[in-house]
């Protein structure tokens, strides 16, 4: 019997950033209501899907390889790529063995939504390899079981999301701009972010200031996103929290190494970068990334070079306009 040909998939996965995120109350279902302006970047991790006959039925193997990004372990049943697989052989019936090769340079803990991303990219990838042919409708049923973040990257480019993530609305992807990212050598754990926001909003302490994600509506924030980005009035609710000594609790160390008046490592880089030369920044998701928005290359690149080494992660990247493209090979 002649062996059937190799098929091989690859995707890029990019990350994004928050350029605006308003968290609301926490909800009945455990997740809390945003408010939020995604815009997806050329960063990406790289994704290698190969069917394998290797492996029995539904089996797979998972193998990463860090370049920029910082390595993580991340248990095999606890990835969300292995999960997003998991959940299209339970929709599709699709039973093919795979072996998944990720090339991460997205790093962990950033705010940057790698892990959604690679997510969302491994729906899309095994969708075109399997030729199941799901629609994009059935495709973002399947992402809201995965995460809040992870529907966004079924869109991609830049959109206004609301919800717990699952309200989509596309806008126009800022044009002719640079992004620098710097994260400092730490990550951010998202539930305990979340848990220290909470917690200053029942003690009164969570400031609504600069940093803030402050109450503007959609249409507010959709016509400011296409002005200068010097005027651009977004914030995220996160920041004023982690910048407020009032606001420390003890149940990590996150809490106690962001919210150090000491150290103010978010100010300080916020700080920085405007001196830099970044007509905005701000920090994405609940960090521990921080942003730059640059007008002029070369003087992005010169704020790269000026925020490398003591071990932060500092990469220049642009804004992209579409989503990830899985392409067979």
């Amino acid at each position: 019997m002649k062996k059937e040909p190799v098929r091989v998939c690859s995707v890029e996965a990019p990350c994004k950033i928050n350029l605006h995120l308003a968290i609301g109350k926490k909800r009945a279902d455990g997740f809390h209501s945003l408010k939020s302006l995604f815009a997806a970047l050329s960063l990406a991790d790289t994704l290698r899907f190969q069917e394998s006959d290797r492996f029995d039925k539904t089996g797979c193997l998972l193998s990463m390889v860090w370049d920029d990004a910082e390595a993580v372990s991340v248990p095999l049943k606890k990835n969300l790529i292995y999960k997003a697989v998991s959940l299209f052989r339970e929709h599709t019936g699709y039973k093919n063995g795979l072996r998944i090769l990720v090339h991460k340079r997205i790093p962990a803990g950033s705010g940057l939504g790698g892990g959604s991303s690679d997510a969302a990219s491994t729906l899309l990838a095994l969708n075109l390899l399997s030729g199941a042919g799901l629609s994009i409708g059935k495709l973002r049923e399947m992402a809201g079981l995965l995460g809040s973040d992870v529907s966004f990257f079924l869109t991609g480019g830049a959109a206004f999301v609301s919800g717990r993530g699952e309200n989509i609305k596309p806008v126009k992807t800022p044009a002719g701009l640079w992004v620098v990212l710097v994260k400092p050598p730490y990550p951010s754990d998202t539930a305990a972010a979340f848990a220290l926001l909470d917690q200053a909003r029942a003690c009164g302490t969570a400031s609504k200031g600069k940093y803030s994600g402050k109450s503007l509506s959609m249409k507010e924030l959709i016509r400011a996103l296409e002005d200068d980005p010097h005027t651009w009035p977004f914030g995220n609710d996160f920041l004023p929290v982690f910048l407020t000594e009032k606001s420390r609790i003890e149940h990590n160390s996150f809490s106690k190494r962001i919210n150090d008046p000491a150290t103010g490592v978010y100010q300080i880089i916020l700080k920085s970068l405007q001196k830099a030369g970044a007509s905005f920044s701000g920090l994405s998701g609940s960090g521990s990334c921080c942003f730059g928005i640059f007008s002029d290359r070369e003087i992005a690149e010169n704020a790269v070079v000026s925020f490398s080494g003591q071990g932060n992660f500092a990469k220049l990247t642009f804004f992209l306009a579409h989503r990830a493209i899985p392409v067979l090979e």
